[in-house]
């Protein structure tokens, strides 16, 4: 079932996500709406807490990039952590399904290791670099009520300010369910 996404003027998307402690089957049935959430909003990465829920939860669609080690169509990684950043840092375009239509340059560690565990309870650890990286680094993010438009520069903050406003006033809409600031589905 596809779930509503929140705007990023939501407060829960500035609250940090609570560990999941048991795998129970509404785990596994959030995990499983999510995926089907980040395909029909043609993401390629979601986290819990921009569907409403405050559990460290986050899928991640790896068909949508070819230079991925993992090679998964849809991956689920529950609590996931990164133990390591490089220094290597490198600037790309990121876009965000809870921030519709703005997509801004942000500079991101280039590799990582990621640790996590899969819908069985089995732990994994992911050493990947560039797309991956960094899809798993913004989605990790917003775990942490952290939005990647908090990671640009004040100028393009600026320059972006309308088409915030817009989005917050309701008037810049993507085509999926969205939850505004007030709960509204619009």
């Amino acid at each position: 079932m596809s779930l509503p996404i929140y705007s990023c003027f939501h407060p829960i998307l500035r609250e940090k996500t609570k560990e999941v402690e048991e795998i129970t089957p509404e785990i596994i049935k959030l995990a499983q709406d999510m995926i089907v959430t980040m395909h029909q909003a043609d993401g390629v990465g979601l986290a819990a807490n921009q569907v409403g829920k405050l559990h460290s939860i986050v899928t991640i669609n790896t068909a949508a990039f070819e230079d991925a080690k993992v090679k998964y169509k849809d991956l689920v990684l529950i609590n996931p952590v990164i133990t390591y950043f490089s220094e290597e840092e490198i600037n790309y375009k990121e876009g965000c399904l809870s921030v519709p239509t703005i997509h801004e340059n942000v500079d991101r560690p280039r590799s990582i290791t990621l640790t996590y565990y899969d819908l069985l309870g089995k732990e994994h650890t992911i050493e990947d670099d560039d797309y991956f990286a960094r899809v798993a680094q913004h989605e990790l993010d917003h775990l942490q009520g952290i939005i990647f438009t908090d990671l640009i520069s004040p100028m393009k903050k600026t320059l972006i300010k309308s088409k915030m406003r817009k989005i917050q006033k309701g008037e810049l809409l993507p085509e999926y369910q969205f939850v505004d600031q007030n709960d509204i589905v619009l």
